[in-house]
């Protein structure tokens, strides 16, 4: 360590301890506390950090601490920060930082009270680097101060209307949105941090019933899709082909990764996006002022779908995906049930069988909250 005596003019002389610290990082986008469905206040937010050296480091321990009080608040292990850790342009994780590396540790931070948010977060990161010196090879740093932001979270009505909806994919421990990092218009972006993907149950607890390839044998496909709030259409897009359900289309471009879809401007930099809708289907155009529960367009699977659902998530901007996406709160709702999770639900997708739901006899009432992720749900 080395120390420098800065010559201030306008104070007094201030010891700056100049110490190696091999992992840099920070947070671009501050959490903003918001309540789930299983009624914990979350904290969601990405810490980036960097190996600057010529070896690998790993992460043995992550504390998240409230600056205010220096508590650690939350804190993962090495096995639980290999899971989260995932390099820049990959959507894998990795174990630890490969030398020159940047990667994005995904945290979900949560308390019981929403009184005990803290004002600020930083990360007190245990190392091992293996290209420091012998005998310095395990440091401590601190890295990734933030001040969390306390603005209001929109509350919403439902996107759809009936029942025994999957909230697939939404914001809880799968991947494929909370962790959908993209390089647009030359900065990171992670607009479907809170995103989810619709889908619904038949009677038998199916998705679909009948040949997978047709898009009619899907509960959902055709399904009215209404709008959240009073809001102004800001944006349409039309004519957008629907794939054969089974498999991805091939080389589809950010322009048509939506496929048909509608963004709403609900206020207050809150932007809804509805995207994959069936071709023709959208009833409004862009500058149309709409009531709530109004009919916007039909679920189909247009764009970067592998079958039909609406897709629906709330961002700062209205781009899809050059934004900050940002917790909403539906303002009203029954659970009716779990799954058993991402993996069962791919399987339900793929084979067509019934899911195994857990259900919830009576169901439970929810009132301002997210719906997390693989819960079954009715919009009345």
């Amino acid at each position: 360590m080395e120390t420098y005596r800065s010559p201030s003019k306008d104070a007094a002389l201030v010891d700056i301890a100049q110490d190696f610290t091999p992992a840099v990082g920070e947070v671009r986008h501050a959490p903003v506390p918001f309540t789930g469905s299983d009624g914990q206040t979350y904290l969601a937010y990405e810490l980036e950090v960097t190996n600057f050296t010529t070896g690998s480091v790993t992460i043995e321990q992550l504390e998240v601490i409230d600056t205010e009080t220096s508590a650690v608040i939350h804190v993962l292990d090495a096995d639980e920060v290999a899971g989260r850790l995932q390099p820049a342009g990959r959507r894998e994780s990795v174990a630890s930082l490969e030398p020159s590396m940047t990667a994005l540790v995904f945290l979900h931070v949560t308390v019981d009270d929403p009184s005990d948010v803290p004002d600020g977060l930083r990360h007190r990161v245990s190392l091992q680097v293996e290209a420091a010196p012998p005998g310095q090879r395990e440091l401590v740093e601190t890295i990734g101060d933030v001040t969390v932001d306390r603005r209001g979270v929109v509350t919403v009505g439902p996107p759809l209307r009936g029942s025994n909806y999957i909230a697939a994919d939404s914001f809880g421990d799968a991947v494929r949105h909370t962790r959908a990092a993209l390089p647009v218009n030359g900065r990171i972006w992670l607009a479907q941090r809170y995103a989810v993907d619709y889908e619904q149950l038949d009677a038998e607890d199916r998705i679909y019933n009948g040949p997978r390839e047709d898009l009619e044998s899907y509960t959902i496909y055709g399904e009215e899709a209404v709008a959240v709030a009073d809001a102004t259409v800001v944006t349409v897009i039309d004519g957008v082909s629907e794939n054969v359900p089974g498999a991805f289309p091939e080389g589809i471009t950010l322009e048509e990764a939506d496929g048909n879809a509608v963004i709403l401007d609900l206020g207050d930099e809150n932007y809804a996006l509805y995207a994959h809708f069936q071709p023709g289907s959208i009833r409004v155009v862009e500058g149309d002022r709409v009531e709530q529960g109004d009919v916007l367009a039909l679920v189909g699977n247009s764009g970067n779908s592998i079958a039909p659902h609406l897709h629906f998530h709330v961002m700062n901007r209205p781009l899809s995906l050059a934004s900050n996406g940002l917790p909403y709160l539906v303002d009203s709702f029954s659970i009716l049930g779990k799954t058993p999770g991402t993996a069962a639900f791919d399987q339900a997708e793929a084979d067509g069988e019934p899911l195994a739901v857990d259900r919830f006899d009576p169901p439970v009432a929810s009132v301002g909250t997210l719906p997390l992720d693989q819960i079954v749900v009715g919009f009345d």
